[in-house]
């Protein structure tokens, strides 16, 4: 919180509070949504202390104000004012829109000198009705199953591991221990998964082929992670993981987990392209595309404009089911202490709509001074 809500070196000093939200576009409204939410510090701790769900214009919105007990209360702004429900309610099972009251007289103006209109109140409700499948209020949130976020650099190789339970964690120490149980227990299943990997291996230009080799003859024994890479007539030896380049490993546990049968609805990746070359950060931008569908959406955090170049002429060419409206890129730039984010959109040719003045910049001064401009 502290680094969000930073102190900006002007007379109010730090700040107490942040917003932060989206827009989504409405085809049956034919209008753009905002949701929006407020954090606040209150003692030591940030506290979610207001939602807000608005139409593009701004003239009706909907509001739950959250006080310092827990309680909440319901707000109503149109272009005549704001109300508020004079009700206080105590946090339930989520399903915040249905705990306003259809009775005007059951509201205070608050703010305004407009006159109460019992449609604006049907209107908040076809808004907030119209957004349930995409924006449920829901405390449950995401299951952990549903769910994979990736540590910024995954885990070191060895040369020789032991088997142990693989379970997911961010820096994907497990993935080696995943591999060896798949190998041993379903050989259909790891010829599967060796078969995508292998795939993506020799897009990427990082291996030809992966093996897991027991050393023993037990499924307690332990075992190496090795990976072969071709020539142009020959196929190369067998390399120990800890062998070869740094950006195998470090691009393993990702691969494996966008590949694997029983993958999660939803990725948090940071920096996937950690350690790889050029055309291996484009082959990852190539499986992102092929990985996220209608049930499973990826949030990547990215420096790479080879990934994100992969991904504009996939969607351009139709190598897969992405279309340009599945793809969102937030630009972030810095201005002063503070950083914008920019929402940029795809067109049908892969363009970048929407960029400010200052993307790709960087890149553009040296293509310049590459050819002496």
């Amino acid at each position: 919180f502290d680094e969000i809500a930073h102190h900006r070196g002007r007379k109010g000093g730090r700040a107490d509070s942040f917003e932060a939200g989206f827009d989504t576009y409405d085809d049956k409204r034919n209008d753009t949504v905002g949701f929006d939410v407020t954090f606040e510090k209150r003692g030591t701790v940030p506290v979610l202390v207001k939602l807000r769900l608005s139409d593009g214009k701004n003239d009706l919105w909907v509001e739950w104000r959250i006080q310092e007990d827990q309680s909440w209360k319901f707000r109503l702004g149109t272009s005549g004012g704001i109300w508020e429900e004079k009700t206080n309610y105590r946090w339930g099972d989520g399903r915040l829109y249905l705990f306003f009251s259809p009775d005007p007289s059951d509201f205070n103006l608050v703010e305004g000198k407009g006159r109460f209109d019992p449609n604006d109140l049907e209107q908040a409700q076809n808004l907030l009705l119209s957004r349930l499948e995409i924006l449920p209020i829901d405390q449950s949130g995401i299951s952990s199953g549903d769910l994979y976020a990736s540590a910024p650099v995954r885990s070191k190789p060895h040369r020789t591991y032991d088997p142990s339970r693989p379970a997911r964690d961010p820096e994907g120490d497990y993935v080696p221990m995943y591999l060896a149980s798949v190998h041993s227990e379903n050989k259909k299943k790891w010829n599967a998964l060796k078969d995508a990997l292998e795939k993506f291996g020799k897009a990427s230009g990082l291996f030809d082929e992966i093996s897991v080799r027991p050393l023993g003859g037990k499924g307690s024994d332990p075992f190496q992670v090795q990976v072969k890479k071709y020539g142009n007539r020959l196929k190369g030896p067998p390399r120990n993981l800890i062998d070869v380049g740094y950006g195998v490993s470090q691009a393993l546990p990702l691969v494996t987990e966008l590949l694997r049968e029983d993958a999660p609805s939803m990725f948090l990746l940071q920096q996937p392209e950690v350690h790889l070359h050029p055309s291996a950060q484009a082959a990852l931008g190539s499986l992102l595309c092929q990985a996220a569908g209608p049930r499973r959406q990826l949030i990547v955090e990215t420096h790479s404009d080879h990934l994100l170049d992969r991904v504009r002429m996939d969607v351009r060419d139709g190598v897969g089911d992405l279309k340009p409206e599945d793809v969102s890129v937030l630009f972030f730039e810095r201005d002063e202490l503070d950083v914008r984010i920019h929402s940029l959109r795809l067109d049908r040719q892969g363009n970048v709509l929407d960029a400010p003045s200052g993307y790709r910049g960087f890149f553009m001064a040296e293509q310049r001074r590459s050819l002496g401009l």
